[in-house]
């Protein structure tokens, strides 16, 4: 590919006839336009973060106190009336403001105007802050014939009527939102114990309860203390110490182990043109990051009342992950106007922004066809040199130390980074849809994993474009959690699928208004060193990727409306088949993990709900034994979902178990304490690990009138070398997706045989409950 422009504006030269300056000027144009969309968005950020820091009051509600504090001094100074409207603020401002009448009458006015003004709109905000404190609300009796408590009535009436004096942006509630409470040790100490009560025999209860109540009684109030601390200091005493002990401190590579990716809608397919649907998701994606940029996303609400945290939204695009010799950081850039394309092995810078304007998509079409049609080589070591952010962490930490810190690697891996995020514009095709008997496991492969070397997987997320049209995602985990990036996918799929399309030929609709700047080939010079480090990598990560044993399958029986027919919540009763189903296929209980949220609080990421209960197990049991009646099983299935959903409220609203001991535990290491409960309970596997993908977050896609857009939701890698991941949307009423990994090299797993056994147990289960009217 020809490059069109030079990495410099001007040059100049000095000759026997003088100095010659040459310069391009269209790209000091663009230059002059990028400086001012600069200014603006500065500008824009600052005016929505006032409106923001005074919600639920308003700037208007401001004028509105101005004025009236300016017409009642005004008309007391004329009638010489004797009340003061501002309880003698004005006359104290008075003695400092020296100016001639009327002019120090109405400044002063105004001030006292905008006084009374911030005081009331942070009587509102704090008012809120307590009202949002309360949790009762979680745990009502929902559904048809359910009523709502007087507590419940009155203060859902009071959070209306104070969250309705100005319309909130998308951080309007980060002030408001509480912090999460540290529960007591105590309390912790019961629900871990009621909660390992079904993998214990008699006698190691007996002993794990002798662990906990030492703990209890000893050092966990030390430990307690400091964490109390924290709490009092920090924002979230939890989220810090997750993001970085979790994600960024572990050296085991990202690929599988961490990321986790997103599918396609599987019914329909609406182009074929590889270049157009990249066009129209590019697209899509900047108008998404425009509306983050620009506080217009609204914050989600639950049940319309309750806001949730808002603030991992900020990192979703600039972002990346840079490794590190002992830890990864987390480096988010304000502003960028390109993305990175990955093609056939090759790396291109692509501008998405002309004299300030966003590229159209029948623009942006014409930048990827260009990569497409383009015949250039990579450089050498090039197509493999992303299976340096595949492989271990420490040996990517040193070869960017040693080989990218000059010189065009610096300058090409600066690219990288500052991109808004990667596309990978793939040369092969997979089978995804939804035709029975099609095997899907090739797609999400390709979206867990790829070739090893074909994303770059230290960006926030990467957008892959098939050489069919069909698109995913792979994200990055450490800066945010999976419903961020299925809330963005969403709007995507909305704005690709129903509003913007394609005409008959494939392309993205309209005309180009203008040839962009064409995209660029970064440059590397990659010693054998470098080559030898990447080749290492390359090995680490095919070792990984293939010992994966994903298996994605569509269960259409049925769906959430004949879970909600019965009255029984559909997630528990999805978690109550895969308890059927892994002891079924393990003849024993495990350690269960199925991620909640606690973004109810400020700076809130997820918590960990139990499934695996006394009463789940005990239904269990009753499903095995042919001597049990259906009625006992049926009312063993309720008591086991009522208990479960008690576990995911609790875990909402601050209640939960393990993120209180992880934060424990992490204090026992500060002080060089030894703590054998809490030891043995951070090293519990957790050998089936769960994860519900949400939709319907951005409130367009109703899949009762667009069923063409269902899609399969996401998944992740396995957790437990000897488990189970299994991640699942239930899509519309009658359709469920469910993703499952395990390790080949595992001799108790495979993938294939526990997904019958989700599909066995659902139907078991809806036989059984067929069997009763009630």
């Amino acid at each position: 590919m020809a490059e069109a422009h030079s990495a410099v504006a001007f040059s100049f030269s000095v000759t026997h006839e003088g100095v010659q300056v040459d310069y391009d000027r269209e790209l000091l144009h663009i230059i002059f336009h990028s400086g001012v969309r600069s200014w603006r968005r500065n500008f824009t950020r600052f005016a929505n973060n006032i409106r923001c820091g005074v919600y639920p009051g308003s700037l208007s509600a401001m004028v509105l106190s101005v004025g009236t504090y300016n017409g009642l001094y005004l008309t007391r100074q004329a009638y010489n009336h004797n009340i003061d409207p501002s309880f003698g603020l004005i006359d104290v401002l008075r003695k400092y403001i020296k100016l001639d009448e009327p002019s120090q009458s109405i400044v002063c006015a105004s001030l006292s105007g905008v006084a009374v003004w911030l005081g009331v709109c942070y009587a509102l905000k704090y008012s809120l802050k307590g009202l949002y404190q309360y949790k009762g609300w979680m745990y009502e009796e929902r559904g048809r014939g359910a009523k709502m408590s007087l507590t419940s009535k009155v203060w859902l009436m009071t959070v209306k009527l104070l969250s309705q004096f100005s319309s909130p942006m998308l951080y309007s509630f980060q002030g408001s939102l509480p912090s999460l409470p540290v529960p007591s040790v105590e309390d912790t100490m019961t629900r871990y114990l009621r909660s390992v009560r079904p993998l214990l025999n008699d006698e190691e209860y007996a002993r794990m309860e002798r662990h906990a109540k030492e703990f209890q009684g000893g050092i966990g109030r030390k430990l307690q203390k400091y964490l109390i601390l924290k709490s009092w200091w920090a924002t979230n005493y939890v989220s810090d110490w997750w993001e970085e002990y979790v994600y960024l401190r572990g050296r085991a590579p990202i690929m599988i182990n961490s990321n986790f990716y997103g599918t396609d809608a599987i019914v329909v397919h609406p182009t074929f043109v590889q270049a157009a649907r990249a066009a129209n998701v590019t697209y899509s994606a900047f108008l998404f990051r425009r509306l983050i940029d620009r506080q217009q996303l609204k914050p989600i609400m639950v049940s319309g009342t309750v806001p949730l945290c808002s603030a991992q939204y900020e990192r979703t695009f600039n972002t990346t992950r840079v490794p590190g010799i002992d830890t990864d950081r987390l480096v988010h850039f304000g502003d960028s106007m390109h993305i990175v394309v990955i093609h056939n092995g090759r790396y291109f810078k692509v501008p998405c922004y002309y004299k300030g304007q966003l590229l159209t998509p029948p623009e942006l079409q014409i930048q990827f066809q260009r990569i497409l049609d383009d015949d250039v080589k990579p450089d050498e070591g090039e197509e493999l040199m992303g299976a340096l952010t595949a492989g271990e962490r420490r040996p990517w930490a040193m070869a960017r130390e040693k080989f990218f810190t000059t010189g065009v690697n610096r300058a090409s891996l600066q690219a990288i980074d500052r991109a808004a995020f990667v596309l990978s514009l793939e040369t092969e095709s997979q089978d995804y849809n939804a035709d029975k008997g099609t095997d899907l496991d090739g797609f999400v492969r390709t979206m867990l994993h790829g070739k090893g070397h074909d994303r770059w997987y230290d960006k926030s997320f990467n957008v892959i474009v098939m050489a069919n049209g069909k698109i995913g995602f792979n994200a990055e985990h450490g800066w945010a959690d999976a419903p961020i990036l299925g809330h963005m996918w969403e709007f995507i799929m909305v704005k690709d699928l129903l509003e913007m399309g394609y005409d008959e030929s494939g392309n993205c609709m309209g005309e180009a208004r203008v040839n962009p700047l064409a995209p660029v080939k970064l440059r590397w010079s990659l010693s054998k060193e470098c080559q030898a480090v990447i080749e290492t990598s390359y090995k680490v990560a095919q070792a990984l990727l293939n010992d994966v044993d994903l298996h994605l399958i569509m269960f259409d029986d049925y769906g959430k409306g004949f879970m909600k027919k019965k009255h029984l919540s559909p997630d528990a009763y999805i978690q109550m088949a895969l308890q059927l189903a892994y002891y079924r296929d393990a003849g024993k209980f495990n350690l269960t993990y199925e991620a909640s949220m606690t973004r109810l609080f400020k700076e809130g990421r997820t918590e960990t709900v139990r499934p695996c209960t006394i009463e789940s197990a005990a239904w269990v049991k009753a499903m095995e034994n042919p001597k049990e009646t259906d009625a006992t099983r049926i009312e063993l299935l309720d008591k086991a979902c009522r208990r479960h959903q008690r576990g995911y409220q609790d875990a909402m609203c601050g209640k939960g178990i393990d993120r209180h001991l992880f934060c424990l535990y992490v204090i026992s290491k500060y002080l060089e304490v030894d703590s054998p409960f809490l030891n043995e309970v951070l090293s519990e596997p957790w050998r089936l690990s769960t994860s519900q993908t949400p939709h319907g977050q951005t409130g367009k896609l109703d899949l009762t009138e667009h069923p063409e857009c269902v899609s399969a939701g996401g998944g992740f890698g396995p957790v437990a070398d000897d488990g189970y991941g299994v991640s699942y949307i239930i899509a519309g009423e009658n359709n469920i997706f469910f993703h499952v990994s395990s390790k080949k090299s595992s001799s108790v797993t495979n993938s294939k045989g526990f997904a019958r056994n989700i599909r066995k147990a659902l139907n078991d289960m809806k036989t059984l409950l067929s069997s009763t009217k009630k």
